[in-house]
């Protein structure tokens, strides 16, 4: 009763409820109703008309009636009007309707139509192509610096913000208030470095003392053709007479007064043997004028084209000077001729080139060559600054027992003093002492002047430049620096040469190559020498042995450097050092001890042939001719008999263990094993030259009087060591 009650109630509260709406929706109606009548627009009036005209009141009144209406009636859509509303294209899109249109224009939830009509297609997997480096690395970027430049034009120069530049120099310890402010060549060089782009330092000249400078000669040649001694001719000394084997193996730097002007020249001594091409491009590098030494008696040679080629790629100017004129089987004209072939261009047949007859063991044709000398440097104008900081070039450099790092350097500008502080590639120091090259100290260096420097913290690189910083400070920022660009620079390039030589290892691999691993250490007395030695070292590689340099120094052999060898199973290269007590924990360490380049080459030539692997190849060892042939019958068959042939060896030897090969009329016809070799009845391993026997060769027996029967065998074949007369060294294999 309670909950019919309820219902009840409920229903007449609905039924009250539809009456209040019924009279609200009415009167609404006749009000929307003639304001658009009365409106301009005939249009939305229709279209307002059609809207009302399409609701229906439906009744709830279970078909009781009011006695004022005709039924009660809810204000609703009914299902027509909801379709026509549907197909209406001008209609306005409702929240839900835009959604869905939303939700089908993305492709990652639209459904795809399965195509069951046809199968999957079977197709082998095809791996994509790799691909192929192009290009090691980018090439670097070299960035000129000098001495006052602003910030501002750094960044211009590098490409690189301000902002990140800023950055750095806070790293290191510099402060610049603003991107207009100068900075120092140094510091420069330091950002350029931090950025990974090379530099070149600009100095000016301008407001500074310039002054005539006395000419450097370098003095270039083929090995043995007497440049030693023609420089020991021209300063009265026998530095040739006391070097080992009697071949220059070092650069060697000198100051000649010369007697007819007064004047003095700086000479630089170069080797002449082919390891040494490293040596002579640095010597033409630093000089003003090139004496070519062409003996007479030899002509032009390997590495008097290489000296030729140095001078032109440097261009510098060159004065021939035709030694050993003396000798008997001497020929100047022949040596002008094939100068002349090669393109230098002699004053006799009308170009600029000197050309001058000398002898250095008789001392005659020296005067006309120093006037050479001076009149090419004359016609150079030869200036140089003499006050701000110097500028000098690395010649050599070695590590002295008592003074420690030594350099050899030549000035090229400005004035070194004693007390600079200095950085050399990527060692710095400050300057404890200056000698010229006679050993006698001084204060000072001016330009063309050759003088040792000690005082540094390690041993340069010969070739490196040496740059004056002001302050201690400086130098070791600019050495870290410099450090961390080579570390840098080395890593990247060991990583290359590693890539490659893994991808070199991998074809000859595929193609049946093995290839095995020679490590080296070597030290040597100088650092010029040093890298000499390693460099012709690297020549000897081949494709059975990969000669590795695992360190190159300078200094003698230490306990260090023999623990380092056993740990990677390396030898050690002494050259003209000395090696402390090997004691029996290192007694597996090789050591090679030479003073001579070529005795040093022809030992590690010896030493890779001796562990190359060799390559396995078929050989013929010996001949034999078939003279006639014996049958013997099968028990059942004919066809089971066996042919013999009765053969002489021509040539070599023949043996059972061999693979047999018939030749007719040179064609091969049949190769395979030997199944019966007899001499006199009797079993035999092999039969020499000039022997008769009686020879089965497998499932063959068609044999012909007149048939050549070849036996090969497998020999191992090792390279071999080849050395010119020229000096130049490789492996043959």
């Amino acid at each position: 009763m309670a909950l019919r009650h309820l219902g009840k109630k409920g229903i007449q509260a609905s039924f009250k409820r539809g009456l209040v709406l019924l009279r609200v929706a009415a009167s609404t109606e006749s009000q929307i109703s003639s304001t658009f009548l009365n409106s301009t627009s005939e249009s939305v009036a229709f279209s307002f008309a059609r809207y009302i005209n399409g609701f229906g009141f439906s009744s709830l009144s279970n078909g009781e009636s009011s006695p004022n209406l005709t039924s009660i009636r809810y204000f609703h859509a009914s299902r027509e009007t909801l379709a026509t509303r549907k197909d209406d294209p001008d209609r306005p899109l409702s929240h839900r309707e835009r959604k869905k249109q939303a939700v089908k224009t993305k492709a990652k939830f639209s459904k795809r139509d399965k195509k069951t009509d046809k199968p999957p297609a079977e197709a082998p997997y095809v791996p994509p192509p790799r691909l192929e480096k192009t290009e090691k690395r980018m090439a670097e970027k070299t960035v000129e610096v000098f001495d006052g430049m602003t910030l501002l034009e750094f960044s211009k120069r590098t490409g690189e913000s301000l902002a990140v530049l800023q950055s750095i120099l806070v790293d290191v310890g510099e402060t610049v208030s603003s991107e207009f402010d100068a900075i120092s060549i140094d510091v420069a060089e330091l950002l350029a470095m931090e950025i990974g782009n090379n530099v070149k330092r600009e100095h000016t000249t301008e407001g500074l003392k310039i002054l005539p400078r006395p000419p450097v000669v370098t003095v270039m040649g083929h090995v043995d053709h007497g440049k030693t001694s023609l420089l020991d001719a021209l300063r009265n000394t026998s530095v040739a007479a006391r070097e080992a084997g009697g071949i220059t193996q070092h650069v060697g730097a000198f100051v000649v007064g010369m007697p007819e002007s007064g004047t003095s020249i700086t000479f630089i001594d170069t080797p002449g043997h082919a390891a040494f091409s490293e040596m002579r491009a640095r010597g033409a590098a630093v000089t003003d004028i090139v004496v070519l030494v062409v003996a007479a008696d030899d002509g032009v040679m390997p590495q008097t084209l290489e000296a030729i080629a140095h001078a032109r790629s440097a261009n510098v100017p060159i004065v021939v000077a035709i030694n050993k004129c003396d000798k008997p089987g001497a020929n100047p004209e022949r040596v002008k001729n094939q100068l002349a072939a090669e393109g230098i261009e002699l004053e006799d047949i009308g170009g600029n080139v000197q050309v001058v007859e000398v002898s250095a063991v008789k001392n005659t044709g020296l005067d006309k060559l120093e006037e050479a000398l001076l009149l090419q440097a004359v016609d150079m104008d030869l200036m140089a600054r003499v006050d701000g900081p110097a500028q000098a070039y690395v010649v050599e450099a070695r590590l002295d027992k008592g003074r420690g790092p030594l350099a050899t350097v030549i000035v090229k500008a400005g004035t070194l003093e004693s007390g600079h502080h200095v950085v050399i590639g990527c060692q710095w120091g400050k300057l404890r002492a200056i000698r010229d090259m006679v050993g006698k100290p001084t204060e000072r260096a001016t330009p063309a002047m050759p003088v040792e420097i000690e005082g540094l913290k390690g041993v340069p690189m010969a070739g490196d430049d040496v740059i004056v910083v002001e302050s201690e400070k400086r130098a070791k920022m600019l050495s870290e620096g410099r450090t961390r660009k080579y570390e840098r620079d080395r890593l990247l390039k060991a990583e290359e040469d590693r890539i490659a030589e893994l991808e070199k290892r991998e074809a000859e691999s595929e193609e049946g190559v093995f290839r095995v691993e020679l490590p080296i250490i070597v030290k040597s007395d100088v650092q010029g020498t040093a890298q000499a030695v390693s460099d012709a070292l690297r020549t000897l590689n081949s494709p059975q042995v990969f000669v590795n340099i695992v360190q190159s120094g300078v200094g003698a052999i230490f306990q260090s450097d023999l623990a380092r060898a056993q740990t990677c199973n390396a030898c050690i290269v002494a050259f003209n050092v000395k090696c402390c007590k090997i004691s029996s924990a290192y007694a597996r360490v090789k050591v090679f001890h030479h003073h001579v380049i070529y005795h040093l080459l022809e030992d590690i030539g010896n030493l890779i042939v001796e562990k190359a692997p060799g390559v396995s190849e078929l050989e013929v060892a010996g001949e034999a001719e078939v003279l006639s042939i014996f049958k013997v019958l099968g028990k059942r068959r004919e066809e089971d008999g066996v042919s013999i042939a009765g053969c002489k060896v021509m040539d070599g030897r023949v043996f059972r263990s061999g693979l047999m090969r018939l030749l007719r009329s040179g064609e091969v016809l049949f190769e395979g094993s030997c199944a019966s070799l007899k001499r006199e009845k009797q079993d035999v391993e092999q039969v020499g030259k000039g022997n008769e026997c009686g020879l089965v060769m497998g499932d063959w027996n068609d044999f012909r009087v007149g048939d050549v029967i070849q036996c090969l065998e497998r020999v191992v074949r090792k390279p071999k060591f080849i050395s010119s007369e020229s000096g130049a060294v490789r492996i043959e294999c």
